[in-house]
């Protein structure tokens, strides 16, 4: 479900190892339009084979060589002018780094030129898509159950993601998986106590713990949890049919029981009838039999049939 920065804030999940502190933070990287750049570039081209044919024409020695490493100086310099141009396609970041430091991120789309002597690093900020395999754990109660879950993430901090960790995208994927066992084991299939959270009626509190949980373990990475939610929850195949046995006996005693208040209350409602009214003078005797009766209609799996009492009640 959806998460937000307040509910990270305000609910630490215990028992979630503590991520060292991230030693470099994004920071937007020196960078202009990448337009003039490519201009100088091509005129640099143009002019290094403009130099090289003016050697050719020219006899005089010193002259040609003059031209020629002069096209080829011009050459060198368009060639690492050129080199600095960077196309940025939205949802997408180039991380900077000069000689191994970070110089910081292009985020703005379009052509971009840098200092042609750093390396730049493709990271996408897209939203994406992680879903585990369908992991079998041990519930609260130690009974075996099958579950798998849906992650929505995206990279927010492209300098994280790049140098401290070795690949987000594992990384991600590991330690979802850590979280839904986590959380598979913190909680009961089915809880036995009224009141007490489980993981297959409490799906939405479960599943903001989760976003909660994965937040914590994934924030030295510069990613965002967006979403989380279980796609998959059941028992293991081995106690699935013991299990639906349980949940049917359970399902009948909750029926059963909300079959005889609905008929206490309507006996409630009939003899208060009958004697706001006056209809008949009941006693004791005669009520227990009248609620007898009504409560065998009322609670019975099949129809009653009647049967004509001719005498009295005493006879």
């Amino acid at each position: 479900m959806p998460t937000h920065d307040s509910d990270h804030d305000s609910a630490p999940t215990a028992d979630v190892p503590e991520m060292p502190a991230p030693r470099v933070r994004e920071f937007a990287a020196h960078s202009i339009g990448g337009g003039l750049a490519l201009i100088l570039g091509l005129l640099g081209l143009l002019a290094t084979v403009g130099l090289l044919a003016s050697a050719s024409a020219v006899t005089a020695p010193g002259a040609k060589a003059a031209l020629i490493v002069g096209g080829i100086l011009v050459f060198l310099a368009a060639v690492i002018a050129m080199r600095g141009l960077n196309t940025v396609a939205p949802g997408e970041a180039r991380v900077v780094q000069l000689f191994g430091r970070y110089r910081g991120t292009i985020r703005q789309d379009g052509l971009r030129w840098v200092n042609p002597f750093t390396s730049r690093t493709k990271v996408s900020t897209r939203v994406r898509n992680h879903e585990t395999a369908v992991l079998k754990v041990n519930d609260a109660y130690g009974n075996p159950i099958e579950l798998a879950a849906v992650v929505v993430w995206k990279v927010e901090d492209t300098a994280q993601a790049t140098f401290e960790v070795d690949d987000f995208l594992e990384f991600v994927a590991t330690q979802t998986e850590a979280a839904v066992r986590h959380i598979a084991i913190e909680y009961p299939y089915d809880a036995h106590d009224e009141g007490g959270l489980s993981l297959r009626g409490n799906a939405e509190e479960i599943t903001e713990k989760l976003a909660v949980e994965l937040h914590a373990r994934v924030e030295a990475a510069g990613v965002q949890i967006i979403e989380s939610r279980f796609t998959h929850l059941a028992y293991a195949p081995e106690i699935a049919s013991a299990m639906l046995q349980r949940q049917q006996a359970g399902a009948v005693v909750a029926a059963r029981r909300q079959i005889v208040d609905g008929a206490v209350g309507m006996v409630e409602a009939a003899l208060a009838r009958i004697t706001e009214q006056d209809i008949v003078e009941l006693d004791n005797e005669r009520k227990a039999a009248m609620v007898s009766n009504l409560m065998v209609v009322l609670c019975g799996d099949r129809a009653p049939q009647p049967v004509l009492n001719t005498g009295t009640l005493y006879q």
